[in-house]
């Protein structure tokens, strides 16, 4: 459920129409729902009945310091991938405590920035960087908690570009290699073993691959408890899919009690990285129709702003701002943007209501992966975002001016 309706034939974010937004700020915007935010992360938080859980957005679908200011508000911990993103967490007030560094890596500088800070944890994907971790904490003086992201070979049955779990992809380290890192942790005072980690992939829509991850983690756990070692939390990822195309969705409380019945005899604390279900039918993006060429939709908005059509040849639902008659016919369109490349394509051979050059119409489930992809190819702005609550609106990011853009640049005084 999101809150993004039609109110008389004209579309809505909460309380707001959403032709005023555009109004105010021009097209394309992104537009957000505070409401469908805070439900979306409820949504994880309310269903553990039986697990100490913890729920850490992954910053890197939608980095927004007010997106994260709103959902650490609703009692989430943060994921992140890089140094700005611990600075971006920790600008929105994150507690570090709540905060897990992932990513295969990590930079001296970003892994002293996360020990300086105090956060819950390093996931930790390869023995170097395990052993660069530590020399950095020693250098410190200071002690770095470390997860071993293992790699349970799970195919998700996603794009292949979404694909994190299998033995041939960068993430983690096999099964075998976790029990000699484990080994290393324990050996080097520098390193506190505090969790173990995995994470399979993105936009998954069946619950049997973070099942078999769970078993493997499991038996993982069993085998470390003969060994005498304890840790503080299990930490699953994320990946759960979302309705882009009026997929059957799995629900974050079905996850947590797969989670919960094969953990049902462990004390470990529950973590869990969600990004695109929390926030991915958050949000929309307000675009304009520019021309209508034979069968091209040509919008304003370009893989720039939203690039996952041309990265993954995604899907996103195109409905128009204000409803036509319900006698109007519908036409196949390809949607393009005025970028210069055929991969510019939004959609291909799509059928949809009748256009017209100057039409407002609205990208569907652009929460996540939208903005925080986005780029100024083509010396094209970057686009602004819109938050609302309820009947108020505020722009969280504004569109710059394109002396804003060049401004970045500089001329060496030889030229």
């Amino acid at each position: 459920m999101d809150h993004f309706h039609y109110k008389k034939n004209e579309l809505y974010a909460e309380e707001v129409a959403l032709k005023d937004i555009a109004d105010v700020y021009g097209t394309p915007t992104f537009v957000y729902s505070k409401a469908t935010l805070e439900r979306h992360a409820k949504a994880y938080i309310n269903s553990f009945k039986k697990m100490n859980g913890l729920v850490c957005f992954s910053v890197k679908a939608l980095s927004n310091i007010s997106i994260l200011k709103t959902l650490k508000n609703s009692g989430c911990g943060f994921d992140i991938v890089s140094g700005g993103e611990l600075h971006r967490a920790l600008l929105a007030g994150a507690n570090p405590k709540k905060i897990i560094f992932s990513g295969v890596g990590k930079s001296k500088a970003e892994m002293a920035s996360g020990i300086e800070n105090n956060i819950l944890s390093f996931n930790v994907e390869s023995e170097q960087e395990l052993e660069r971790l530590g020399e950095v904490a020693k250098e410190m003086k200071k002690t770095a908690p470390v997860a071993i992201r293992f790699n349970p070979n799970v195919d998700a049955g996603v794009h292949e570009f979404t694909k994190t779990g299998r033995k041939s992809d960068k993430f983690g380290v096999s099964i075998e290699s976790t029990k000699d890192l484990v080994k290393r942790c324990l050996k080097n005072d520098s390193i506190k073993l505090v969790g173990l980690t995995c994470h399979i992939g993105s936009q998954i829509m069946e619950l049997k691959g973070f099942e078999d991850a769970a078993k493997q983690a499991l038996e993982l756990l069993i085998e470390l408890d003969k060994l005498n070692i304890s840790l503080d939390f299990i930490d699953m990822g994320g990946g759960l899919g979302v309705n882009y195309v009026g997929e059957e969705t799995i629900q974050p409380f079905e996850l947590i009690q797969i989670y919960e019945e094969i953990f049902s005899d462990r004390n470990e604390r529950l973590i869990l990285e969600p990004g695109r279900s929390i926030s991915a039918n958050a949000g929309i993006m307000l675009s304009r129709v520019e021309y209508k060429k034979n069968n091209f939709l040509i919008a304003d908005a370009a893989m720039n702003d939203l690039l996952r059509p041309a990265l993954y040849e995604a899907y996103h639902d195109i409905v128009p701002v204000i409803q036509p008659s319900v006698n109007q016919e519908n036409k196949v369109y390809d949607v393009v943007g005025p970028v210069c490349e055929t991969g510019d394509t939004f959609a291909k051979s799509r059928t949809m209501h009748i256009c017209k050059p100057g039409e407002l119409v609205a990208f569907r489930s652009a929460g996540a992966y939208g903005a925080a992809m986005a780029s100024e190819y083509n010396t094209r702005p970057l686009v602004p975002e819109v938050l609302v609550n309820n009947s108020n609106y505020s722009a969280i990011r504004e569109r710059p001016t394109l002396d804003e853009i060049i401004a970045r640049d500089k001329i060496p005084n030889w030229l």
